[in-house]
């Protein structure tokens, strides 16, 4: 199976070097050059635009778009040297990225008037669930699904892709993944606070553990805590400020429009802004949580 692929980042190199080993035709593009040149070695074909990306592949090709959300992806699609030119009826682009879905809406409109289908794919599990198998929420017409199928289940956990619906429904569920993952971020970052705190001058590593290990909160996230409490020097030089990636913040504002409340996700959020301009120990737990997981940057204390 061919497929085309724009984007080579901290997720989509690795995304793509893993459908490479999973056998399948991989023909790239990215706008810095080494990136590109890595997937090359691993027997990518090299793609000088988007445009050529699409030339190099044959009817019905399969195109996935992983680049930031907005305009980027637009440009991808749409541009002088966008796919778009070169699509034919029946083509189906794939947005991996964290696109918000009202947007991924517009462009299945758009492209099912050329009869070319869409599928927004809500993309999560990190750099190490690249490797271990990600989790996929896709949204489109399901006879595009089912020719992409192949795809997704060669790299995903086993269990972790579905179709969830029409076309913006995937975009749509990991924009509320997200926004749940600020809660569970800051409820790990207060506790471990409280208990930094205490007079008992405990191990927050060991703690990590004892609960990952049967405790009714063991998960993913409470691993890589143990992981980074271990590392004390490199915890202690990281600064509190946490960067805000737009997910959570359109949770919150569907919320509203919709007259849901999400007060946990809500202060969430707020406590992100908070930690720009403070000094709290929750807030580098979950900046050090972020960078493990997501490789999301981190700033050090000067």
């Amino acid at each position: 199976m061919k497929i085309g692929y724009l984007g080579l980042g901290k997720m989509g190199k690795p995304m793509a070097i893993k459908l490479l080993e999973k056998n399948f035709e991989v023909v790239a593009f990215n706008r810095s050059p080494a990136p590109l040149e890595e997937v090359v070695k691993h027997n990518a074909i090299k793609a000088t635009s988007p445009l050529d990306v699409a030339e190099k592949l044959k009817v019905p090709r399969i195109i996935w778009i992983m680049v930031t959300a907005g305009r980027v992806v637009d440009k991808m699609i749409w541009d002088e040297k966008g796919i778009i030119n070169a699509l034919d009826p029946g083509d189906i682009v794939i947005d991996g990225g964290n696109s918000h879905f009202k947007e991924s809406e517009e462009r299945a409109t758009k492209l099912r008037e050329k009869q070319i289908h869409f599928l927004d794919v809500g993309t999560s599990g990190g750099l190490e669930g690249v490797e271990k198998g990600l989790s996929l929420m896709i949204g489109g017409e399901k006879k595009a699904f089912d020719v992409c199928e192949p795809i997704f289940k060669a790299i995903s956990a086993p269990d972790g892709y579905a179709h969830m619906g029409p076309s913006g429904s995937g975009h749509f569920v990991k924009m509320v993944h997200n926004g749940i993952e600020y809660a569970f971020l800051q409820a790990l970052g207060e506790g471990f606070s409280l208990l930094d705190d205490s007079k008992y001058g405990l191990d927050l590593a060991s703690i990590s553990t004892v609960w990952n290990n049967g405790g009714v909160i063991r998960s993913w996230l409470l691993e890589l805590c143990g992981k980074v409490f271990k590392d004390k020097e490199r915890f202690e030089t990281i600064d509190s400020f946490i960067d805000v990636s737009g997910m959570a913040e359109w949770t919150v504002k569907e919320s509203v429009d919709r007259k849901i409340p999400l007060p946990l996700i809500s202060l969430a959020l707020s406590e992100r802004f908070n930690s720009q301009n403070s000094d709290e120990f929750s807030h580098r737990v979950v900046a050090a949580l972020r960078n493990a997981f997501g490789g999301h940057s981190i700033k050090t204390k000067p």
